[in-house]
């Protein structure tokens, strides 16, 4: 870290891309302390955050992301508003700086972007005067995806650097997968992608991974297993040949799964398509699979994200 600074300058988090290796690490460490206030029993609530306004502006549903978001602000005592895109001026034809600039107005004090398309989330960032975080942007990023992911993998594996991760599935259209290879290989993990040549992005290897189209291989002694949702809601076109096909494929099955290391630890950002990209018997593995987990740390990464990027606006002392 720099000398004379501390360790998040970002007025924003619309990505991964951009961070130091340490301000990834710091978010992580800041997440712990909310960890044990979510699992007790007494009240889970601080109210640091109290006095602020919070919208969560969701241009796109996602029911898990949006109660994750809304969940971390009310616990920090922030006065949460979910913006109802379904009923916004946005679907009468009001452009996405008119919305901005709207939101601006109304004097949130931290807006939580999702949107369909990639760059909205920046776009809006560089017209508001608060902080904004990315909840994810079409196939660009989802950075708290990516934190969460980070931080239940350090959790169950004591560490990530040295670790071999298997990104797997539809990774052409996953933000998800494009925010998680930053990070992992920011934190020094060795990362696989695989998934069918459809499905795979043109010189992903230029973000440092190693590429696999043969589900086997790519999951030979793999540390960590983390499958993808088939998002054939973005796929104009034969993408790939049926639903039980790409199972026989590119299922992960308890089968394929003795291909990676003994104590793999099996994950997916959910929504999941049991079935198609990963088995029942596999996703609800009580030892093995960690998806449960990934959706407990969301809240506190959030809970985090959202306490250090309103440190400055609310006059925590070394964050002006």
């Amino acid at each position: 870290m720099p000398p004379n600074s501390h360790p998040f300058p970002h007025r924003h988090l619309t990505g991964i891309y951009g961070l130091q290796p340490w301000e990834i690490a710091f978010l992580l460490d800041e997440a712990e302390q909310w960890i044990a206030m979510n699992r007790g029993t007494a009240a889970k609530h601080d109210d640091r955050l109290a006095g602020l306004t919070l919208i969560n502006a969701f241009f796109e549903n996602s029911t898990r992301t949006l109660l994750s978001f809304e969940i971390a602000g009310k616990r920090l005592g922030a006065d949460v508003v979910n913006m109802q895109v379904a009923q916004s001026s946005v679907k009468k034809g009001e452009t996405l700086i008119d919305t901005a600039v709207t939101l601006n107005a109304m004097r949130a004090d931290v807006i939580v972007i999702r949107h369909e398309s990639s760059g909205a989330v920046q776009l809006i960032a560089d017209k508001v005067d608060c902080p904004v975080l990315n909840a994810g942007d079409g196939r660009h990023e989802h950075p708290t995806q990516a934190l969460l992911d980070a931080l239940t993998i350090r959790r169950r594996k004591g560490r990530i650097d040295g670790l071999r991760v298997a990104i797997c599935g539809d990774v052409l259209h996953s933000r998800v997968a494009r925010s998680n290879i930053l990070a992992l290989t920011a934190l020094n993990a060795e990362v696989r992608v695989i998934a069918p040549p459809t499905l795979m992005p043109t010189a992903i290897e230029r973000m440092g991974v190693k590429a696999y189209t043969d589900f086997d291989a790519g999951l030979d002694g793999a540390d960590v297993v983390m499958m993808l949702r088939l998002q054939r809601e973005r796929m104009a076109g034969g993408f790939v040949p049926s639903p039980r096909e790409y199972h026989a494929l590119y299922g992960l099955t308890p089968e394929r799964l003795e291909r990676a290391a003994p104590d793999a630890l099996v994950m997916h950002p959910g929504p999941m398509n049991r079935g198609v990209e990963i088995a029942s018997s596999v996703a609800d593995d009580p030892h093995r699979s960690a998806i449960t987990e990934q959706v407990e740390m969301g809240v506190a990464v959030r809970m985090a994200c959202l306490d250090v990027l309103t440190r400055a606006r609310r006059g925590v002392p070394g964050w002006n």
